[in-house]
């Protein structure tokens, strides 16, 4: 699944609607959202802010394995877990592991 895919399932399942795509914040892909709670760029793929927001807008649980430098995350009708390591930047995993849960919600 494409960056512009992911973002558009996880806008359906926070309830948002795209009135756009781009890769207009700062190179990173967004998507462009008008909603009586939000309007303007939307990036949870590179912003720790919306991808928080969305995390807790759809009660996605996070858990960071002692093991590993990862994140695990599911959505919350997802059976199988997403796991996305960290590698040298733990919140961009974090970021994609949220935005990935949203997503298999749509």
């Amino acid at each position: 699944m494409t960056d512009q895919e992911l973002l558009e399932r996880a806008a359906k399942a926070a309830g948002y609607t795209s009135n756009g795509y781009g890769e207009l914040c700062g190179g990173d892909p967004c998507l462009l959202l008008k909603e009586a709670d939000f309007t303007g760029m939307w990036a949870p793929l590179s912003d720790d802010g919306d991808a928080l927001r969305l995390a807790v807008k759809l009660k996605i649980p996070l858990q960071f394995p002692d093991w590993a430098n990862a994140v695990r995350t599911w959505g919350p009708k997802a059976g199988d877990p997403f796991d996305e390591e960290g590698n040298d930047d733990l919140a961009a995993a974090t970021r994609r592991a949220i935005v990935m849960a949203a997503a298999s919600l749509a």
